[in-house]
């Protein structure tokens, strides 16, 4: 059974209020998602890209190095008040008005 974003929002919450104490502060968590996407890259430069693995790397999981940028990025949203459901659904609605034709009309694709 899949989890909605909404409920996603609800479970880190809380899981910060049981486990967590508190949520770290905002700049904290922003550097944090920085981190994140930076080990989240590395191991996207080495399965995909022309990098070799370290040692250190080897047992990385892509999916649990997405999920960790995920969880800070849903911590953040919490924390600043935005629903991810209702951001990703104006979202979607804002890049299919100004974009419905111009990939498909993108030579270069």
């Amino acid at each position: 059974m899949g989890v909605t974003i909404r409920e996603a929002q609800e479970r880190v919450d809380s899981w910060i209020k049981e486990y967590g104490v508190r949520y770290f502060n905002e700049l904290t968590n922003m550097a944090l998602l920085t981190e994140e996407v930076g080990e989240l890259a590395r191991i996207m430069a080495r399965t995909y890209g022309e990098q070799s693995f370290k040692e250190s790397d080897k047992n990385r999981d892509l999916g649990d190095e997405m999920a960790d940028v995920l969880w800070v990025l849903l911590c953040l949203a919490n924390q600043t008040g935005v629903d991810l459901t209702e951001a990703f659904e104006k979202n979607l609605a804002k890049k299919t008005s100004r974009d419905n034709e111009r990939h498909k009309n993108n030579d270069k694709l």
